[in-house]
């Protein structure tokens, strides 16, 4: 290669490089409640969801899905979180119940991440399937953070609830992973402190 060519590849990988380190900076989680309209567009939505679609995967199962629930939808999906806390607390308030229905109408774009599990015998095991769910979320938030919107993920205990998997029409091999939003935020707040590599990296031999 003549070497004002390998100089000027070398130079673009820098800067390919640069770029993707101030996009994964610029990536920040912005709470669900915080994230306004307008959300992505349909043409910005196809761009989100084709992200996912480079994330590793292990002999191509696409061990993963997502379910977006529109407008329409939000209602029943507000019943599923009040009746997921009624089944761990029988107690509930009304003013509970309707703070876990509230949850179901934040963020213009919501969708549902879902893992497919192993089945029996199965030589890629759930931890990888795990590992590439995770990497094609990433994906995403990162486009829709180019996009110049806000994101987060949302879990908790009422994924493990029973009418959760039976809105979204799980099956047995299937397992919800978390909730994404996507939308405008509302208000930014200040990069936090990240880990720096020392904090997370060791060479073989030498651990500390």
């Amino acid at each position: 290669m003549d070497a004002r060519v390998q100089t000027d590849v070398l130079a673009d990988h820098a800067a390919s490089a640069a770029w993707a380190m101030a996009l994964l900076e610029a990536r920040q989680t912005i709470l669900p409640k915080r994230l306004e309209a307008p959300g992505p567009d349909a043409g910005q939505l196809r761009q989100i969801l084709a992200a996912a679609a480079h994330a590793p995967d292990h002999d191509r199962r696409l061990p993963w899905r997502f379910v977006i629930i529109p407008e329409a939808r939000r209602a029943d999906l507000a019943e599923a979180f009040a009746q997921a806390l009624q089944e761990r607390d029988a107690q509930a308030t009304p003013a509970q119940l309707q703070q876990a229905r509230d949850k179901a109408f934040r963020a213009p774009l919501l969708m549902l991440a879902v893992a497919q599990l192993a089945p029996a015998g199965d030589e890629i095991p759930d931890v990888e399937r795990f590992i590439s769910a995770g990497c094609a979320v990433q994906n995403m938030l990162l486009v829709a953070t180019a996009q110049g919107y806000g994101s987060a993920l949302t879990s908790g205990k009422a994924m493990g609830s029973a009418p959760l998997p039976a809105l979204f029409g799980l099956r047995p091999d299937e397992q919800a992973l978390c909730f994404i939003s996507v939308g405008t935020p509302a208000a930014r707040r200040p990069a936090r402190h990240r880990p720096q590599p020392h904090e997370y990296t060791s060479e073989l031999g030498n651990e500390t």
